[in-house]
Parts: C-alpha cells; structure tokens; sequence
C-alpha cells in the first residue's frame, strides 16, 4: 500500500487511531469519540466514512477497538485479525512518535483481547 498513514495510537492504553493520507488529508475513523470513551459514537462514525476502504488499517483498528470496548469482542478480534492478515502493510505512528507496522499494531490489539485489557472499558460503560 503505498498511502502512509499516520496515527495517534497509544494501544497500551487502548488508544484511537487517527488517520491522515497525504500531507493534509484527514478522514474520521472515530478519534474524536473514542477518546471521549462515546465508543458506540465511534463505531458509527467509523462504519460511515467513505474516504477510507473498509479494509484500512487504521479503520480496522479503531473498529476493532470501539467494538471491543463495549464488548463485542468477537467482531473485534475479526477487525484485528483482518489488520493483522493484511497482505499490504502500513506504517503508523503511535502517540509516542513511533512508526510501526500497522500487522505488528494489530497483532499487539489481538493479545490484549485475549489478556481481557479491554474488558474494564466494557466495565465501565456497564455503570
């Protein structure tokens, strides 16, 4: 895949994704709203964007992550496994200023499903 796209991505904390193509173009994969923890505003605004294909890495894994945070875990983990199987990858940058392999980024969402890390989100949206 030739698009590079740079995120905000702080996965440890089960941080969003924020997409941008090209010097100046920004697409909304739900940033905004998962950093708000308005994890249902997220998965719509994600499953509305036109600008991005479905099978964008960085929409993939704030899908992944809006849909694990209100414990649909599942659907999740076939967002992460997509990201993570993709035969293109793409280089992302995490909230630190890192570039990483968007497989190797999805790769760590898997395990900290599987390690239940994002089951407190779950939680807390439950109260």
């Amino acid at each position: 895949m030739a698009i590079i796209t740079s995120i905000a991505l702080a996965l440890l904390s089960q941080g969003p994704v924020e997409a941008v193509a090209g010097p100046h173009a920004e697409f909304d994969v739900g940033y905004e709203e998962l950093v708000a923890n308005e994890n249902d505003a997220a998965r719509k605004a994600i499953e509305s964007c036109d600008e991005l294909a479905n099978n964008d890495p960085a929409r993939l894994i704030n899908h992944g992550i809006a849909l694990a945070r209100t414990g649909d875990y599942e659907a999740a983990r076939a967002d992460f496994e997509a990201a993570a199987a993709a035969r293109d990858s793409v280089e992302l940058e995490t909230a630190d200023g890192k570039w990483v392999d968007s497989r190797r980024l999805a790769r760590k969402a898997l395990a900290m499903l599987d390690k239940g890390e994002f089951a407190r989100y779950y939680a807390l949206s439950l109260r």
